[in-house]
């Protein structure tokens, strides 16, 4: 379950096919929309519309709860898993009675937030894990942040080395046919042969870093290629605070396939202010990029210091160019190693099969565990 169909899509294409190859009955839930749709198509499996807002509402909120809460009752599931919508989701399943109530925290608002709204997003938190059986911190820096702010005492288990998707690692290896697009985009965006390049995939809000971002990169030799959309909320970023440098350039919003634009950059820099498990870093290492990140959750959790890509301070772009500038510096062998480092420490610790099994694996014993109870 998640609050709406896109997210849903992004957490379980491929892994609820795979669920029921292997005999459970599953039901995908989300607000209705054409994500929703698609993912039954293609999982096969069954979908439930329920309308959820992502953003707090209380009358709207009130009504998905009592409608979520029907549902509960006519599904009879035995157990209801939430990466998202995880307060709807939990309190309908405990009002339902379902006996196995699994969320996955994929990341943490509290943390950055301040003052009534800081303890509200805690209040919610609290209440979600209060409704929760079993809770998953997608990897150890959420863990960390929960026991830390006492969000709940029941124990929080990150499973694997963390991360809820994995990588497909055949669908993120360099092609010929892969370099040849990224070679297209360079040279759509005049971008010569040889000159760096650094590109940055995420939303255009202010938590992703991109003021910051922009101040590192003025003076710097190298060009900057941005992939994504703005969400059309108050913290969204206008991309003129680049100055319309001539060496920025845009993709104009989402990319359907990110592949070629990763390839056709040296290296990603990605510095948000918070992450849960940023996937990006984790599709840019499959592909042979090292990372420049900030010191967050998740991405730290990736990247090592000097041998994947470089990590600095949140929120300050004195060091992020200090970063990128060491990176620029870099002879094409030093750089390629990193790249390679970053691969490699992927296959190792998040390939998709090795996420997915930890995942089905985690099934099997809370099922099993309640079966016997």
């Amino acid at each position: 379950m998640t609050t709406v169909g896109l997210s849903l899509d992004t957490f379980c294409r491929g892994l609820l096919a795979e669920l029921s190859e292997e005999g459970y009955d599953v039901v995908a839930l989300s607000s209705p929309d054409q994500h929703l749709t698609s993912l039954c198509s293609h999982e096969g499996v069954r979908g439930i519309g329920v309308k959820m807002t992502r953003n707090i509402s209380p009358l709207a909120d009130i009504r998905s709860l009592w409608a979520l809460v029907k549902v509960m009752r006519r599904e009879k599931p035995a157990m209801v898993h939430t990466p998202k919508a995880g307060l709807l989701g939990m309190l309908a399943a405990r009002m339902a009675g379902v006996p196995v109530r699994v969320h996955t925290f994929t990341g943490l608002l509290f943390p950055t937030a301040r003052g009534l709204r800081r303890r509200l997003l805690l209040t919610t938190d609290r209440i979600t894990c209060a409704a929760a059986t079993h809770i998953i911190p997608e990897g150890e820096g959420v863990r960390a942040d929960l026991i830390a702010a006492r969000v709940t005492r029941k124990p929080l288990r990150v499973l694997g080395h963390g991360n809820v998707k994995g990588v497909d690692l055949a669908h993120f290896t360099p092609t010929p046919q892969l370099r040849e697009e990224a070679a297209a985009l360079r040279q759509r965006f005049g971008i010569a042969p040889g000159e760096k390049t650094l590109i940055f995939v995420g939303r255009l809000v202010r938590d992703k870093g991109l003021r910051e971002l922009a101040q590192a990169v003025k003076g710097l030799d190298c060009h900057l290629i941005l992939v994504g959309a703005p969400e059309g909320g108050p913290d969204d970023i206008d991309t003129a605070i680049f100055g319309g440098s001539p060496r920025v350039h845009r993709s104009g919003g989402w990319i359907a396939d990110i592949r070629p634009w990763i390839l056709a950059a040296d290296a990603l820099v990605f510095p948000s202010y918070r992450e849960g498990f940023p996937n990006v870093v984790l599709e840019a290492g499959a592909l042979g990029l090292p990372s420049i990140v900030t010191d967050i959750n998740g991405s730290r959790e990736i990247i090592t210091d000097g041998i994947n890509g470089f990590v600095v301070p949140p929120q300050q772009s004195a060091p992020l160019a200090a970063a990128i500038a060491r990176l620029l510096a870099m002879p094409a062998e030093q750089l390629q190693l990193m790249g390679s480092n970053a691969r490699a420490d992927i296959e190792a610790h998040f390939s998709q099969p090795f996420v997915r099994r930890c995942l089905k694996e985690f099934y099997k014993e809370i099922l099993t565990s309640t079966d016997a109870s």
